[in-house]
């Protein structure tokens, strides 16, 4: 049985500080239970509702602050792409690369992060099935890059919400690649009528055990010390000391599913 991994962080680097903090403490409860702890957090976000939303504090002082904290806790690290321009450079900071759900099909940028060599992470989009995700897939494999994930995160349903089947672990890993729960933003709840995107955080227990439960190979769960101050997503995380009790629950899930 291969090891759980988790991609775990803050949604966006908010400031120099607050990464680390996050870190540190996801880190120290991924030794303690056995799990692979890769972190995750944006470096810019490209995809924010409203003009006046944060976006980052700037492009090279996030990548940075990104890569420092992969190497002072000597954990591999993650962050979104979302232009084909965007791979060659991101890849000298990152061990991985995420597509972003609503980008899935975009042939020119999954070449481009494909091309680099580095881990690709698709997140499958909230309006493609877990069948047509065959298609990004071969096309990254296309450029010889086979180091690739594939990551649910929902379905659209109506305007204002994102439903998971749990099916659909079970359907993607028929790809024949690792497949990510993203626990956090299949919890959304997008296009609200402030701008602001919502989500369900007490249901990210019941997401990522039964993500398990089907047989996901890792989770992705955004997390912070106070989702309440938090600059992204702040209404779809969990809290930072919410956390261990969570991934004590899916190491005994595993552990039951397994033995």
């Amino acid at each position: 049985m291969n090891k759980l991994f988790l991609i775990a962080g803050p949604c966006i680097i908010e400031n120099s500080e607050t990464p680390l903090i996050i870190g540190k403490e996801v880190k120290s409860i991924c030794d303690e239970l056995g799990i692979d702890f890769i972190f995750k957090a944006s470096y810019k976000k490209a995809n924010r509702t409203r003009i006046d939303s944060f976006k980052g504090i700037g492009f090279q002082e996030s990548l940075e602050i990104l890569q420092g904290v992969g190497r002072e806790l000597g954990v591999r690290t993650i962050t979104d792409v979302h232009e084909s321009h965007e791979p060659e450079l991101v890849a000298n900071y990152v061990d991985i690369l995420q597509i972003p759900a609503f980008l899935c099909r975009q042939t020119e940028l999954l070449l481009s992060a494909g091309q680099t060599g580095k881990g690709v992470s698709i997140k499958k989009g909230q309006f493609v099935s877990p069948e047509a995700m065959k298609y990004p897939l071969e096309k990254v494999q296309s450029t010889g890059n086979q180091n690739i994930w594939l990551c649910e995160r929902g379905f659209t349903f109506g305007y204002e919400n994102l439903v998971v089947d749990v099916t659909a672990v079970p359907k993607l890993k028929k790809h024949g690649v690792p497949v990510v729960m993203d626990c956090t933003h299949s919890l959304q709840q997008p296009n609200q009528k402030d701008g602001i995107s919502g989500g369900d955080p007490e249901m990210i227990a019941s997401v990522a055990l039964s993500a398990i439960a089907t047989g996901a190979d890792g989770l992705f769960i955004e997390t912070h010390p106070n989702p309440g101050q938090a600059l992204s997503d702040g209404k779809s995380m969990l809290p930072l000391d919410e956390l261990r009790s969570l991934l004590q629950k899916v190491v005994k899930v595993r552990k039951a599913i397994t033995s």
